[in-house]
C-alpha cells in the first residue's frame, strides 16, 4: 500500500475531531457489536485498514476467531444472534445503499431488535466507519492498531 497523504499531517484538528467522535460512539454501543459491524463494512469497501484494526480491537474485546472470521458470511454461520444480525443487515444496506434499495427491509429487522436510541447508535456508528473507509482507502493509509494502542498509552 502507497501512502498517499497523511491526513493527519495535513489537517490535524479536524481528524481529531473526528477520532474523538468515533470514540464517544463507540461507548455508547455495544463494543463487539460495534466491531462486527465495522469488520463488516471495512470488508464491503476494500478497506484492509480499517480490516485490520476492528478485528484487532474485537479480539482485544474478546471476540472469537470464529465469529470474527466468519462476519463476511454471516447469513450462513449459525454464531451469529438475530441482534447481530439485524446489526449486520443494515449495516451492509446503508453501506451498499448506491446499489440496491434492501435498506427497507434491512429496517424492518433493525426495529424488531433495537430500540430508537441504538438505532441512531448503530447508524452514526455506520456512517463513522464507512468515512474511515473512504480516508483510508482513498489516501492509502495503513496503522498498526499495536502501535496506536502504545501511543495513546504513554500519551496518558
Amino acid at each position: 500500500m502507497t501512502v498517499r497523504l497523511n491526513p493527519v499531517a495535513a489537517a490535524p484538528a479536524l481528524m481529531k475531531e473526528l477520532y474523538d467522535s468515533s470514540v464517544s460512539l463507540t461507548s455508547k454501543a455495544d463494543p463487539i457489536l460495534a466491531e462486527l459491524v465495522k469488520i463488516r463494512a471495512s470488508q464491503i469497501n476494500g478497506c484492509a485498514n480499517c480490516i485490520n484494526m476492528h478485528t484487532y480491537m474485537a479480539r482485544h474485546n474478546g471476540e472469537t476467531e470464529q465469529r470474527i472470521n466468519l462476519v463476511a458470511a454471516w447469513r450462513d454461520a449459525p454464531c451469529y444472534s438475530d441482534r447481530e444480525r439485524a446489526a449486520l443487515g443494515w449495516a451492509e444496506a446503508l453501506t451498499r445503499l448506491s446499489e440496491a434499495h434492501t435498506h427497507v427491509e434491512a429496517y424492518e429487522e433493525l426495529k424488531k431488535h433495537f430500540s430508537d436510541e441504538e438505532q441512531v447508535v448503530l447508524t452514526m456508528t455506520i456512517i463513522v466507519i464507512n468515512g474511515w473507509n473512504r480516508i483510508a482507502v482513498g489516501f492509502g493509509g495503513w496503522a498498526d492498531p499495536a502501535a496506536l494502542k502504545a501511543q495513546a498509552a504513554a500519551a496518558a
